[in-house]
């Protein structure tokens, strides 16, 4: 049985050849590449949501290079540390599968028997994630509106997406955990030092959440040396400052070929009660 579930009527959705398909026939074709789509039109707030094809693609080269396998590894280790021998692992907001595939393939290697899937709203980032791991369940859906029946799962994922608390107390099981990763205080430090003439800190705060309880923060942190502007343009397309950067910014770093930065999360670990 699969970990999703209708968005329709609700109902536990079974993974057949060519698409997924629940008690009252509601079918979801899946894809060539393996994922799904369960992210109803009623729910989209645009035409195409989420990544578009190019900064799917631009993601996808510069996390393959390694430089925030720092994160990636912290995030196995938790993995490994927080579930039972066959824990049930939701990645809400999963882009391309990078943190993903580095999860299911730790816990598979720790000796247990995960079942896993990964949400996204861009269509064109599933693609990648579904390409990169095919024992993986991917589907286009919204965090705010989970395909994932109460209780259906014990680890969340959440790295850099929309923080949808109400839906992950309904779909983690008690004493199931969710692992928050967010920029920490100096995170691409030397990067926006380039893009703004008045650059200033990450907000770094600690706030408890209804029906969890604070585990720990893991603090992630080091330096990352880019050697080619085509790795530097392919950092700054995956943030934010990307949209909102002065052109005189974007120009200063289009002339840099080479780019030490810090790069720091952290990781917010939280126990549903």
């Amino acid at each position: 049985m699969s970990l999703f579930c209708c968005p329709i009527c609700g109902a536990p959705l079974r993974r057949e050849e060519n698409a997924y398909v629940c008690p009252s026939h509601h079918s979801y074709d899946i894809a060539k590449e393996g994922h799904t789509h369960l992210l109803p039109a009623n729910r989209k707030h645009s035409k195409m949501p989420g990544d578009d094809k190019g900064m799917a693609s631009a993601r996808r080269a510069f996390l393959d290079k390694g430089y925030y396998a720092p994160l990636r590894n912290a995030l196995c280790e938790l993995a490994v540390s927080l579930t039972g021998e066959a824990p049930r692992v939701l990645d809400t907001g999963c882009g391309e599968g990078y943190y993903t595939a580095g999860v299911w393939h730790t816990l598979l290697e720790a000796g247990k028997a995960p079942q896993m899937a990964g949400i996204d709203i861009s269509k064109f980032i599933l693609r990648l994630a579904a390409k990169r791991e095919k024992a993986i369940e991917f589907a286009v859906a919204s965090s705010y509106h989970l395909p994932v029946a109460d209780g259906g799962v014990d680890l969340i994922l959440n790295c850099f997406s929309p923080l949808a608390l109400e839906e992950f107390r309904r779909v983690l099981a008690p004493g199931g955990h969710f692992l928050y990763v967010v920029p920490s205080e100096k995170h691409l430090w030397e990067l926006k030092e380039v893009l703004y003439d008045h650059p200033y800190p990450n907000e770094v705060k600690e706030t408890p959440y209804d029906g969890f309880r604070y585990v720990t923060i893991r603090h992630v942190e080091e330096i990352i040396h880019l050697d080619s502007q085509q790795d530097i343009h392919a950092l700054f397309q995956m943030t934010p400052y990307y949209w909102k950067t002065p052109k005189a910014g974007a120009e200063r770093l289009a002339r840099l070929e080479t780019l030490d930065t810090t790069i720091s999360f952290d990781i917010h670990v939280f126990e549903r009660l």
